[in-house]
């Protein structure tokens, strides 16, 4: 996945004045889009979409300090018109083609990034692998805003909607691995950029069967799955453990990630959920 990921920094670089097909590079590497998107999200702290925008926003503040054209320049790096390409520049830049042109910066260049995987070497990660049949999640679903750190309070705050009655409905409803009340994350941009929508189930999984009418539900196609544990403060010992697995289980297993929810299950916790042991569990195929 290093190299995979390193090659398509060669091939952004080499078309930055092109339209870039990421879905036919990565066909030729053998892996699929949406894991090499949610690795490159993960490694880089930005989507592959975003990285492109600002390397190409580096290149065009060269080529205006040099008095090109700004029209010229808009239609060179994939832009309609001046007006589209300067609302870009400016988000990038923070400041107008103008400025730039009149004073020389500032500018905030994006410097070319190069994936490496660093040998730590004496902290073995604890993961299993399962295959399961189809199931289903049921529970109370809603859509909220992806957020990286901290706790998520469009979550808290959805979680304090459901009845107190119904999270103990819901655990005698269990009836499958994973077992207990389930965080489920669904429908997750494959860039992972914060603030996108996702669906949030706070439910239990079951076989495959009918549900309560007054449930949502979420099928999951038969497959492999990938399960990390995890004890220590909650949430940042989970966040901590989420980004782990991109910077060193992935690199280092011949597994990659399907489309698919991804759940947490939380096996243990403090009584006022400062600590927890959980389990983090992600949909994963054979990468070979």
């Amino acid at each position: 996945m290093i190299g995979i990921l390193n090659r398509l920094i060669e091939h952004i670089e080499a078309n930055l004045r092109e339209q870039i097909n990421l879905a036919e590079l990565v066909r030729a590497e053998g892996t699929t889009e949406y894991h090499v998107r949610r690795m490159f999200s993960s490694l880089a702290g930005m989507p592959v979409s975003e990285y492109i925008r600002r390397r190409r926003m580096t290149q065009a503040a060269a080529d205006l300090l040099v008095g090109e054209d700004l029209l010229g320049i808009a239609i060179r790096y994939g832009y309609g018109s001046a007006e589209a390409f300067g609302r870009a520049f400016r988000q990038v830049h923070g400041a107008s083609a103008g400025e730039i042109r009149e004073h020389g910066g500032p500018l905030r260049s994006q410097p070319i990034i190069r994936f490496s995987l660093h040998v730590e070497g004496n902290r073995p990660m604890d993961a299993r692998i399962v295959e399961r049949e189809n199931f289903q999640l049921i529970g109370y679903a809603a859509q909220v805003p992806l957020i990286h750190h901290g706790a998520n309070p469009h979550i808290q705050a959805h979680i304090a909607t459901i009845p107190v009655a119904e999270h103990a409905r819901l655990k005698e409803l269990s009836a499958a691995e994973p077992a207990g009340l389930l965080q489920v994350s669904d429908q997750v941009d494959p860039d992972y950029r914060e603030g996108t929508e996702l669906t949030y189930l706070h439910g239990v999984a079951v076989p495959v069967g009918p549900v309560p009418e007054d449930l949502d539900s979420i099928q999951v196609p038969a497959g492999h799955w990938v399960v990390f544990s995890v004890t220590g403060p909650y949430p940042a010992a989970l966040q901590e453990l989420w980004a782990s697995t991109a910077t060193s289980w992935f690199p280092s297993n011949p597994w990659r990630l399907r489309p698919g929810p991804s759940i947490v299950a939380v096996l243990d916790r403090a009584a006022d959920f400062s600590t927890a042991t959980c389990e983090l569990w992600f949909p994963v195929e054979a990468d070979r």
